[in-house]
C-alpha cells in the first residue's frame, strides 16, 4: 500500500471554526435523534401499545442502522455527480427525516407510528454516514480526531 503525498493530495490544514462550521450539521443529527428518543415511546403508548410491547418496537433502531448504514456508506463512497459525493444523500435523508418527524405525531395506528419510526432512523442514518466520510474526507489526516 503507498502514500500518495503530491501537493494535490496533501489537504491544508483547517481552522477551528473551519472544523466547527464542517461539524456542524451533526447538530441537526443530534436533534433527530433526541426527538425521536424522548417522544416516541410517548407516542406509541397513546396510539395504544403496551409497556411490554414498546422495547418490541424500538429494535427498529439498531436493526436500521445495522442495515442502512453500510450499504448507504458503499453508495455515498461511489456517487459522483454534479452535486457531490455526499451531498445527495445529506439532502436525501434531511427530507426524509423532516416527514417522518412530521407523520409520526400524527399517525392514526400504532403500525403507521413504528413504520414512521423505521424510515426515521432509516433517513437519519442516511444522511448521518455520508457526513461521516465527509468530515473524513475533508479534513488532513492530522485533524481527523477534531472533526
Amino acid at each position: 500500500m503507498s502514500t500518495n503525498n503530491s501537493p494535490a493530495s496533501v489537504r491544508p490544514e483547517l481552522h477551528f471554526w473551519q472544523i466547527f462550521n464542517m461539524c456542524f450539521g451533526f447538530l441537526g443529527i443530534q436533534f433527530g435523534f433526541a426527538l425521536q428518543n424522548a417522544n416516541v415511546s410517548r407516542i406509541f403508548q397513546t396510539l395504544g401499545a403496551d409497556m411490554d410491547t414498546i422495547p418490541i418496537l424500538w429494535i427498529a433502531a439498531p436493526l436500521t442502522g445495522l442495515i442502512v448504514q453500510p450499504i448507504i456508506g458503499y453508495l455515498s463512497d461511489n456517487t459522483w455527480n454534479r452535486f457531490g459525493r455526499r451531498r445527495p444523500y445529506f439532502l436525501i435523508g434531511a427530507i426524509l427525516t423532516t416527514l417522518a418527524l412530521f407523520i409520526m405525531p400524527h399517525s392514526p395506528t400504532l403500525w403507521i407510528a413504528a413504520g414512521m419510526l423505521w424510515i426515521m432512523d432509516a433517513s437519519i442514518n442516511i444522511a448521518m454516514e455520508p457526513f461521516r466520510a465527509f468530515v473524513g474526507d475533508n479534513l488532513p489526516k492530522s485533524q481527523r480526531t477534531q472533526g
